[in-house]
């Protein structure tokens, strides 16, 4: 018997996402200690002090279900960005969002618009409904609105993705072309801006979306509290869209997708502006630290509004071994169509400088 078989065609030819490596199976599989991880676009910095004093009284409690309307959680989003409960969903991690929007929305015969060497979960989520992905040729591996613009209308698209910065290549938009975009398609086309990244934006390229949304009742804004908020492991995401619209995904959200650990850890980790400047500052210093070296080496990379870079290396999957080899995880992008850069996360100096340096040591070996 093939089970396989019993699966839609659709669900059998997804290529499952592949994660980054971690440090405990490179150890295991190559013998090595002291491994630098800068694959995951995760905060060097851990999370706030706060979330952790939080997570450890909420695990008082970890023998009750959680709140699974999330009401804590949505009163601290609502205070903060002035939107009401009806109108946030929370996720298990911004993934979850963006995979509840698609199966909210999105059937067999359906479209649905991305760019080219945007997120990977896009078109899995796509595909994983049984709905069709357009992927548009990007412009300087960003966004091309008006192609993408064009592809949604002509094909009756439902659903369009937008990330601002993009994941994995760092690439921002502008307020102004975001709010073009967004007046010139048909409200019947939801939009799904996926700000993952939107707390690394220096402050002159910060917009202020949530205000958009009296405006655009097809707009659908999806955030993470596990990049600057440094909540990875514990996978906390929310959106906020129309009334409707949340209402329509909260009929497909799993009733308990958000922990009460993680839970309590988002409400003081959103309390803690301090925390996330320290990280934006850290962020800068490193991205100063590695665009700075990747000149000097002679490497084209990519510039990035994340706390990320891509940079092209040549034979992308080679490099990436040897630098597994030598300590350094990074991540290579070949599935974005970008087999010759690979992306680093920014680290600490001292990471920063161990990725530096067995860089230098792979490009020389490789001369």
């Amino acid at each position: 018997m093939n089970f396989a078989e019993l699966a839609p065609p659709y669900i059998r030819a997804i290529a499952p996402y592949q994660p980054g490596k971690p440090i405990s199976e490179l150890e295991r599989e190559l013998g090595i200690s002291g491994i630098v991880k800068l694959a995951s676009n995760e905060n060097p910095l851990g999370c706030s002090p706060k979330a952790t004093a939080a997570m450890l009284e909420a695990i008082k409690t970890i023998a009750l279900y959680p709140d699974g309307n999330g009401f804590a959680l949505k009163d601290a989003l609502s205070r903060r960005y002035g939107v009401e409960h009806a109108r946030i969903v929370l996720g298990n991690g911004s993934n979850d969002m963006l995979e509840l929007a698609a199966r909210a929305f999105l059937t067999v015969g359906d479209h649905a618009v991305y760019s080219a060497h945007a997120f990977a979960v896009y078109p899995l989520a796509v595909q994983a409904v049984g709905a069709t992905g357009i992927s548009v040729p990007a412009i300087h591996f960003g966004h091309d609105l008006n192609a993408m613009l064009k592809a949604a209308i002509t094909n009756k698209a439902k659903l369009v993705f937008v990330a601002n910065p993009n994941n994995p290549t760092g690439t921002f938009l502008s307020a102004a072309n975001l709010l073009a975009f967004m007046r010139a398609l048909p409200e019947n086309i939801l939009v799904v801006l996926d700000e993952a990244y939107n707390e690394y934006l220096p402050q002159e390229c910060r917009y202020d979306s949530v205000a958009w949304l009296k405006d655009f009742p097809n707009l659908i804004i999806s955030r993470t509290l596990s990049k600057a908020y440094g909540l990875a492991g514990l996978r906390v995401g929310y959106a906020f869209c129309h009334a409707q619209v949340a209402d329509m995904i909260n009929r497909v959200r799993q009733p308990f997708n958000v922990n009460s650990v993680a839970q309590a850890a988002a409400v003081a980790a959103l309390g803690d502006e301090d925390f996330v400047r320290q990280t934006n500052e850290m962020n800068r210093r490193g991205m100063e630290q590695i665009t700075g070296a990747l000149k000097k080496m002679g490497l084209e990379y990519i510039p990035s509004y994340g706390n990320f870079i891509s940079f092209k290396i040549g034979d992308g999957l080679k490099m990436y071994r040897r630098l597994l080899e030598l300590g350094v995880i990074v991540r290579p992008v070949a599935n974005y169509d970008m087999a010759e850069y690979l992306r680093v996360s920014i680290g600490t100096e001292a990471e920063n400088e161990k990725f530096l340096s067995a860089l230098q040591q792979a490009i020389k070996e490789a001369k």
